[in-house]
């Protein structure tokens, strides 16, 4: 397909009469990312004689979004119709009722706008996180100001580096730590509901005996044990947060292997295996989606909580929680080195519920949402 040369200056600007939201979020978006190659030309080109792994991830998100950009410019209007997404069946439905989902919608670009910052980072941030200023009286506890956009802390560090690079390390532990809950309570919740017996009581009665141990205090105790890192940290919440998502799939698979098509499979002489893989987890896979995009956000706020009591990430490696804890004792004085990390927890968290309570409308059969259109 030829390029038109306007798309290429400026993706979105012949569709401004068309779609005019869709033109100026991609003329914003294109200008914003051309900003930010002209202000940091020298960190894309020191990127190319570097070893570090942030540097070329940064370079990959920055490059891949511009190009995102250019193929959204091109796309069809008419393409995002309900025509097309009939083709999808269930999740057609599903994501149409999703984008009549406003919060939820708002919530999607929050998240997506998060991630887009936390992975360009390295491009981002004005100084080096954890850089101490040369004269510690005069660089110390300096309020928001050009130069500083948060300020500074005890130790002359800019605030706001310190809060773009927490994000990356607060956002990695909650998405893996959530990978590691999910598919661990989703293999053993399917296990227990497909197996049932004494498999599915012995399976509950660990998981009961689990939940009835304060999470906050066994998080505590493991990681008084072990000595913490980045890491350990996302293990240990993965390792003490999949209960709820095992029960969750369970009770979706005693539902499901009761129905006809899974009788049908049986009849065939497929196996169990199979059958879990194929048949009944991806007919389950509504509420694990929701499960995770929640769990996302909780597992942000139990990671802030232990930094916040000085067991999450060891400093001087920035943390929202470790940030907000580093803050406390001159709240008066400095507000700004609490609140900025606090702010960052908030706007997080609630984007990714945002998204989840949208994603349980739109994935709910029974929802006003997902049962309309």
């Amino acid at each position: 397909m030829r390029v038109h040369p306007v798309d290429l200056l400026l993706p979105g600007a012949r569709l401004l009469r068309r779609t005019p939201a869709r033109s100026i979020g991609l003329m914003v978006s294109w200008l914003a990312l051309w900003t930010l190659v002209v202000v940091r030309v020298d960190r894309i080109v020191a990127t190319f004689s570097s070893a570090a792994p942030d540097a070329w991830l940064a370079l990959a998100t920055l490059v891949g979004a511009m190009g995102i950009t250019l193929a959204v410019s091109r796309k069809p209007a008419s393409s995002n119709s309900d025509v097309g997404l009939h083709a999808h069946g269930q999740w057609g439905h599903a994501w149409r009722a999703f984008r009549r989902h406003r919060p939820a919608t708002f919530g999607l670009g929050l998240v997506a706008g998060l991630t887009l910052v936390a992975l360009l980072t390295p491009y981002l941030a004005p100084y080096d996180p954890a850089a101490q200023g040369a004269d510690l009286v005069a660089t110390r506890f300096q309020p928001p100001a050009w130069g500083h956009l948060m300020g500074t802390d005890r130790f002359g560090r800019d605030v706001f580096s310190r809060v773009l690079y927490g994000g990356r390390v607060s956002l990695a532990i909650a998405v893996f730590a959530v990978s590691i809950a999910i598919t661990l309570g989703s293999v053993i919740g399917a296990i227990a509901g497909y197996a049932r017996g004494w498999v599915d009581t012995l399976s509950m009665r660990a998981v009961d005996l689990l939940l009835s141990f304060p999470r906050l205090v066994l998080l505590i105790t493991i990681v008084a044990l072990i000595p913490p890192s980045t890491l350990v940290i996302a293990i240990v919440l993965g390792l003490t947060g999949w209960m709820g998502a095992s029960r969750l799939v369970r009770g979706e698979v005693l539902s499901v292997r009761e129905r006809e098509f899974i009788q049908a499979a049986r009849a065939l002489g497929f196996g169990r295996g199979r059958i879990l893989l194929r048949h009944i987890l991806p007919n389950v896979a509504s509420p694990i989606i929701v499960a995770a995009t929640l769990g996302i956000g909780n597992t942000i706020l139990v990671e802030a909580s232990l930094s916040f009591l000085g067991l999450g990430v060891p400093p001087p490696a920035p943390s929202w929680g470790l940030m907000v804890s580093a803050g406390k004792d001159v709240m008066l004085d400095a507000p700004w080195i609490t609140l900025f990390p606090g702010l960052a927890i908030v706007l997080t968290v609630m984007a990714f519920n945002l998204v989840g309570d949208g994603l349980r409308d739109a994935l709910d059969p029974k929802s006003d949402v997902g049962s309309s259109g």
